[in-house]
This record gives structure tokens, C-alpha cells and sequence, in this order.
């Protein structure tokens, strides 16, 4: 199962983020957990790795910026995307670099582009897990690889719209 990250400050914001995508999540069997407070997504990112990492650029206290370069330290394969509607290009340029963003989103952000944009994130996320050498894979990442070998769909979980989990 994928992860996705999101965090804004505009609870609204994650909320239609969330409805955006819900059919392309079930398709992909992604799993997302949204955040208002950058500080509380970082805490997250200590006890669960996540595959894409979007953040909003304007947030009080930490900012995007800030938040996606502290993701670039704890989870450096974790691709990060910035979402924002600022019209500073200089200002968000900058921001882009200092976090190796992988994509810049605007507000409003286009559905079906950003579907696309998250299969992007999935294949580079891949590619850069098969880049590293085995001995730098966590503990549970291997596991998960064994288990994956020998039983294949074992670590996939099924939900239905509403998030319940299917049992097969």
C-alpha cells in the first residue's frame, strides 16, 4: 500500500484535496493522512514512512519550504510537492530548491493533473528505492520485501470509500 502525506493549515484545503482524489486512492489502494499542523506531520514521520509528501507553501509558524527540507532530512526517498497559490515565482523558486521538490501545484489545482502527478511521484519513489543498495533498506522495509516475495499482495489492504478495511 501507497502513502500520501498532505499538509496545509486550511483544514478546507485537505478536505477537498481529499475529495479530489478519493476515486483515484481507491484504484490505487493509497492510503492518506492529512495534517494542519507541520509540526504534528513531522512528528508522524518519525514513526511512518510515506512515498509522497505534499505540503502547502504559505503556513504560519513552520513553512512549506521549511517543512518539505526537514522531510528531505528524515525521509530523503519520501517525494515531496509543494502546493501553493503564491504568484512569487522567486520566492517559491527558492523554496523549490532548498526542498528538491519533485512538482509545484497551484491552487486551484486541476484533478486530473494531479492524478498524474502522484503516478509520477509513485514511479520516481520506486526508482529511488531500487536505487539503494539492500544493506540501506530499514528493518521493517525488508521484511516487507520478504513478505512480498513469498506471499505477493500480503501487505496490499482493500478499503471502500468510507475507509473500512476489506478482510480477504
Amino acid at each position: 500500500m501507497k502513502h500520501i502525506l498532505l499538509v496545509d493549515d486550511d483544514l478546507h484545503v485537505l478536505t477537498a484535496l481529499r475529495r479530489t482524489l478519493r476515486p483515484f486512492l481507491l484504484q490505487h489502494e493509497i492510503r492518506v493522512e492529512a495534517f494542519c499542523d507541520p509540526e504534528q506531520a513531522l512528528l508522524r514521520c518519525a514513526d511512518m514512512a510515506f512515498d509522497v509528501v505534499v505540503s502547502d507553501y504559505r503556513m504560519p509558524g513552520l513553512t512549506g519550504a521549511d517543512f518539505l527540507q526537514m522531510m528531505k532530512g528524515i525521509q530523503p526517498d519520501a517525494v515531496r510537492v509543494m502546493l501553493s497559490a503564491s504568484t512569487d515565482f522567486a520566492e517559491v523558486s527558492h523554496a523549490i530548491n532548498r526542498g528538491e521538490v519533485f512538482r509545484y501545484v497551484t491552487k486551484p489545482w486541476n484533478g486530473a493533473d494531479l492524478e498524474a502527478i502522484f503516478l509520477e511521484a509513485f514511479a520516481r519513489r520506486k526508482a529511488l528505492l531500487a536505487s539503494r543498495p539492500q544493506a540501506a533498506l530499514s528493518r521493517q522495509e525488508l521484511e516487507a520485501r520478504k513478505l512480498e516475495q513469498d506471499e505477493p499482495g500480503i501487505t496490499s489492504v482493500h478499503c471502500d470509500e468510507h475507509g473500512a478495511v476489506y478482510l480477504d
